[in-house]
């Protein structure tokens, strides 16, 4: 059944994007009183798709379920990458469940993105993690937020981590395996040319613990799936 998500709720009646109309009516091609899920506010509903000729209506049939209850958060936090490597960032860990997202400035950051265009972007991205958050029947539509300075990253509170490709540093699977008694995990993750030395001196100075993946180097848009199948593993309930 499909899954949609309401921008409003007016008594018995959802509000959904226009786009979300075209798919009913053009892509799905649904026929009068078909059924549908509705997400409103971390609620699923049962709903029924109405005058589908004309002004489509969705009516409200039931409440099925509430939010899911989620027992540690998961935030990363990426550079800003090259279009085709966001999207796919930003699709599949939506898809894994990651609960925020955090864009940061780095200095060998591929991309650097004019303030004047972030706007226009943020509105795609987020029309992806809310088509993925359908596709993945997810209760909610993670955040996507982006930083002007790394400073702004010292005040998250949980347990905050960086990926480094040195050994030295303790693995992630030892990491998690002793400090997952938190509500929150932070994963800072590096661009294609790595971290500089004063960012990781600085996200050091932060409280961020340094590990590392194993013995392979990981393009920067595999990690995050590396890691948010990690977690998804040793979280598992």
């Amino acid at each position: 059944m499909q899954r949609y998500f309401a921008k409003e709720k007016r008594n018995a009646e959802f509000i959904l994007e226009p786009l979300d109309y075209h798919h009913i009516k053009h892509v799905m091609r649904m026929r009068e009183n078909e059924e549908i899920e509705v997400v409103f506010e971390g609620i699923l509903y049962l709903a029924c798709v109405n005058n589908i000729i004309g002004e489509i209506t969705i009516t409200l049939i039931k409440e099925l379920a509430k939010k899911e209850k989620q027992e540690v958060q998961k935030t990363i936090c990426i550079p800003y990458l090259k279009e085709q490597k966001m999207d796919f960032i930003l699709q599949k860990a939506t898809e894994l469940g990651v609960d925020e997202i955090f864009l940061i400035p780095l200095e060998r950051s591929i991309i650097k993105t004019k303030e004047e265009k972030e706007e226009r972007k943020l509105e795609r991205w987020m029309r992806i993690v809310k088509e993925a958050s359908e596709q993945a029947k997810r209760l909610y539509i993670p955040k996507i937020i982006p930083l002007k300075e790394l400073k702004t990253l010292e005040t998250l509170e949980g347990l905050n981590l960086i990926c480094l490709a040195q050994r030295e540093c303790k693995s992630i699977k030892k990491v998690v395996k002793t400090g997952c008694v938190c509500d929150k995990i932070n994963i800072v993750i590096g661009p294609e040319g790595g971290f500089s030395p004063k960012e990781e001196e600085t996200f050091i100075q932060m409280g961020f613990i340094p590990v590392h993946l194993g013995n392979r180097i990981l393009r920067t848009e595999t990690v995050p799936l590396y890691l948010l199948s990690i977690l998804n593993y040793e979280l598992m309930e």
